[in-house]
């Protein structure tokens, strides 16, 4: 049971360059799905969408980023009252984006003027209830779906990003797999002296996702390859 109130009013709204600014988030998550043809374990990636009150297309849930929180805070305070969703945020947006308010009740400012900020959620945790249950149903939806319903076309445009960073991290785990692989063939230090090219070695302060083996994982870095059984054979697709 939830018992977050939703914050009401504008009277601590944040304004830049007399655009309103606001922030929001694209809670993701990793399904799990046996593909018994090939004997492998795919994983694919769905992201959950709101609808709104006599409208049929879809929106992330975002809102007003107000003077009292930094911009990443208020997309996830945004997503837990409109989503009812909890989770693990990426701490750098996917982008900035300046966009007109098509709605009489979403004014940002006299000309309807709106800057926005998105975030990637990996959501852990799923509220029986929240705030805004009443107006907003939730849909966890494959990328295709997503592109299709997406209201808005600088939702769709930071949906592409998400996807860039998706990417990233599937080519980073690859890369990790690689060298997981190499350094089984690293000869007995004992009695091989072995040059190690450092540049080829990622580096944890990329912000990325590491998968050690032997630290713990990084509270803001965890990501679906940490949850993977060993034994399992990773087959990644983006529902698409």
């Amino acid at each position: 049971m939830s018992f977050c109130v939703a914050r009401t009013g504008r009277h601590r709204q944040r304004y830049e360059d007399n655009f309103r600014l606001v922030s929001g988030c694209i809670p993701y998550r990793w399904r799990k799905d046996i593909n018994d043809s090939k004997g492998q374990t795919e994983y694919i990636i769905e992201v959950l969408m709101l609808t709104s009150p006599n409208r049929d297309d879809l929106v992330f849930p975002k809102g007003g980023w107000e003077d009292d929180e930094t911009a990443l805070e208020a997309a996830c305070r945004e997503t837990l009252e409109e989503a009812g969703v909890k989770g693990i945020p990426r701490e750098n947006p996917l982008g900035m984006w300046e966009f007109r308010s098509k709605s009489s009740q979403d004014l940002c400012h006299l000309e309807g003027g709106c800057r926005g900020y998105m975030f990637a959620l990996e959501v852990t945790e799923e509220l029986e209830t929240w705030p805004e249950q009443k107006n907003r149903d939730r849909q966890w939806l494959n990328v295709r779906e997503a592109f299709r319903l997406c209201r808005y076309d600088w939702m769709c445009q930071a949906l592409e990003e998400f996807l860039k960073i998706m990417a990233e991290d599937r080519e980073l785990y690859k890369q990790e797999e690689k060298v997981d692989v190499d350094l089984t063939q690293v000869p007995d230090v004992s009695t091989n002296k072995v040059d190690v090219d450092l540049t080829q070695v990622p580096d944890a302060s990329t912000n990325m996702f590491i998968r050690s083996t032997t630290t713990t994982t990084q509270p803001h870095s965890m990501s679906f390859k940490h949850r993977l059984a060993a034994k399992d054979i990773i087959a990644i697709q983006f529902g698409c």
